[in-house]
């Protein structure tokens, strides 16, 4: 592995590679929680780069508001996921000697460049700074890790279990009972709720171009989703307990029904919502989470059965590197512009979609087709960089 966004080779043999490690060993690593990450990051590819998102099969949508789909697990699932490896990270540095400032400062850093590479995403290629989108998605990553990471540092489990009830909590108070000019207090509409107020007053002109006046990774709605991570980090603290590995994999699943079945009553009162990332469907994901990443470590790592995981260990060992590098391809298929048939520029994937896939299937299924090609194209990457044993962690 590898810190500060160097490549390093490491040796992958029997005894030193991902999925020869045991969980029972001290500071072993959870080969379950990379394949959890990478099925979370081929995921996210395929829901991200569709032929055209104008044919898409429904679970690849996000849910146009209220409510949820199949793709609007993905981000909260990688963000729970997270606060897992942290806990982890941070516990085995802890007992070597490591101190609370160094470790600090080390999250400062890799925060940062998360951060820049959000904006060099957002940017890419002309870098107009007076429009650049400055929330993002591996914005949201880099704040809420860093959030999570002082509260894990600072404080023991009470706290930890405080702040997570506390961030929840202050959310539901602002967006229920905090008035917005024009429109009062409790609107969870696109326009007019609390978050898109914020946004619209600290984020003018550097929001989501589709939207314009509000952002699904905004401010406010920030603070839930490091709830999020918090509720990833509790579960870290699970896996870290001295019992059986069987008796772990209980206690978390337990934990995800139970977080599930609180996320759909809270619903009740605040709607389960991605884009306001309410307090109901931080819960409700979390949980959501917890049950697959249980099912995965009982598998994986209890039953040991490992055989069937490289592709996705492959994107989950270098997850940050494959989901930046889509994001550039993604960019640069859009903006190659080429002349189409009436002599009008069209862009290259446009032209591609159109002239490899369609005439092979229906259009959502085309669509679906091309999008298959990304997670395909980058998991022979990403296996390429799995054998020669090329681990990149920023």
């Amino acid at each position: 592995m590898v810190d500060s966004g160097e490549v390093k080779e490491t040796k992958t043999s029997e005894s030193s590679s991902p999925a020869s490690l045991s969980p029972a060993g001290r500071g072993a690593r959870l080969l379950s929680l990379d394949v959890f990450r990478g099925a979370t990051i081929a995921a996210m590819l395929l829901v991200n780069n569709p032929g055209t998102w104008s044919a898409l099969y429904a679970p690849l949508r996000h849910a146009e508001w209220h409510g949820w789909t199949f793709t609007d697990t993905i981000f909260p699932f990688f963000l729970w996921i997270v606060g897992v490896s942290m806990t982890l990270s941070f516990a085995r540095r802890l007992g070597r000697g490591d101190g609370r400032a160094a470790l600090l400062l080390h999250v400062c850093r890799r925060s940062a460049i998360l951060f820049l590479l959000g904006i060099f995403l957002a940017g890419f290629p002309r870098f107009d700074f007076s429009t650049i989108r400055i929330p993002g998605v591996l914005q949201r990553i880099a704040v809420c890790y860093l959030c999570a990471a002082v509260i894990y540092l600072f404080s023991r489990l009470r706290g930890q279990l405080l702040w997570t009830a506390g961030l929840l909590g202050i959310y539901w108070v602002l967006m229920k009972l905090v008035p917005v000019p024009g429109y009062g207090a409790g609107v969870l509409e696109k326009i007019g709720n609390f978050a898109q107020y914020i946004d619209s007053i600290m984020l003018s002109g550097h929001m989501w171009s589709q939207s314009k006046v509000w952002d699904p990774e905004g401010i406010v709605s920030t603070i839930p989703a490091i709830a999020t991570t918090l509720l990833g980090v509790l579960t870290g603290r699970i896996l870290q307990a001295r019992v059986a590995p069987a008796e772990k994999t209980a206690w978390i699943f337990i934990a995800g029904n139970t977080l599930m079945l609180a996320g759909a009553v809270m619903s009740l009162w605040l709607p389960v919502n991605k884009s306001l990332w309410t307090s109901s469907y931080a819960v409700l994901m979390a949980g959501l989470a917890a049950n697959c990443f249980a099912f995965c470590y009982w598998v994986i790592d209890v039953k040991g059965w490992r055989r069937w995981t490289q592709p996705l260990v492959a994107y989950g060992m270098n997850a940050i590197l494959i989901f930046v590098l889509a994001g550039l391809l993604a960019k640069t298929t859009i903006l190659i512009k080429l002349t189409g048939a009436d002599g009008k520029p069209v862009s290259l994937a446009r032209v591609v979609f159109e002239t490899a896939y369609l005439p092979l299937a229906s259009p959502v299924n085309a669509s679906l087709l091309y999008a298959l090609t990304y997670v395909a194209l980058f998991w022979g990457f990403g296996s390429l960089l799995y054998r020669r044993g090329w681990f990149v962690k920023i």
